[in-house]
């Protein structure tokens, strides 16, 4: 298997709302962003699936070690193989994937967030960074670009978060910020207890509602910062965004019934919403 097919597999088969985007890209920049994704992917999985903290530490330091021999020029992962030939391109940086592995060892070392400020940092790591590398692969050509891939991946993230509250828990973390569970009485106990009834209480479901408000917020935000003149180049970031956005609306349809199950949107969904957004052009 050659690394350009080790990277379109570990795109495809993650089902990802960006495997969608991705499909309407040119292809020099559909492989670059087809390998910055697998490289997301792979770090954000030691972090999800190895279970021992030390073992996940171990491997993130050797991504780390992977990264800068890969800029060294010797890279030795598929990934890294896939990746190197379009950094110098697409302006990705040894930082930018740095940042996104701090992201994942956070993972390992907190699992809790005394407030919002404090969850934005961890956001910037894990989705701000990479939508940024996204905007520079897509294409732009003005500085407000990053503000806006800035602002999406936050909407982005929070809305992972509120669909995630169920499965986040069932790992012992809580992403929604101890200041909000506490301004709403919503109890750590009762979101970690997901099986129980009681877990589904009006409070919880005003923090959720709350949650949800800011992250429309900040999808709006984010529309109005994109430049018009780099609009139909972030076309696939308009596509991730409304998948993601529907997901958001489909959990506040659902009442926020998130402690006891995995709301997602069907392959089918997600590829309609990205050639309405390729028709539309918003």
């Amino acid at each position: 298997m050659t690394p350009e097919q080790y990277v379109q597999d570990k795109a495809q088969k993650s089902g990802s709302s960006f495997y969608y985007a991705f499909m309407f890209l040119p292809p020099a920049r559909r492989q670059a962003m087809t390998a910055f994704y697998a490289f997301c992917r792979e770090v954000d999985d030691v972090a999800d699936e190895v279970t021992d903290p030390g073992v996940a530490a171990t491997k993130l330091d050797w991504w780390r070690r992977e990264v800068d021999a890969s800029f060294a020029g010797n890279p030795t992962h598929p990934v890294m193989k896939a990746l190197m030939p379009h950094v110098g391109t697409y302006g990705v940086r040894v930082d930018h994937l740095h940042a996104v592995i701090q992201g994942c060892q956070t993972d390992l070392e907190q699992t809790r967030f005394l407030d919002y400020p404090g969850l934005q940092r961890y956001c910037h790591l894990v989705a701000g960074i990479v939508g940024e590398v996204a905007s520079n692969i897509m294409g732009r050509t003005q500085a407000q670009t990053v503000t806006f891939a800035h602002r999406l991946g936050l909407a982005m993230q929070l809305t992972n978060i509120i669909r995630d509250v169920g499965d986040d828990a069932r790992r012992g973390r809580i992403y929604l910020p101890i200041s909000e569970l506490q301004q709403f009485d919503v109890k750590a106990a009762e979101i970690l207890k997901r099986d129980a009834p009681w877990g589904y209480s009006d409070r919880f479901t005003a923090l959720m509602q709350f949650q949800a408000e800011r992250a429309h917020r900040l999808y709006d935000e984010a529309l109005a910062l994109l430049p018009p003149e780099d609009r139909n180049a972030q076309r696939p970031a308009l596509m991730v965004g409304n998948i993601y956005r529907r997901l958001l609306r489909e959990v506040e349809a659902g009442g926020f019934q998130v402690l006891h199950q995995r709301i997602s949107l069907t392959p089918l969904r997600k590829l309609w919403i990205a050639c309405q957004t390729q028709w539309r052009g918003r």
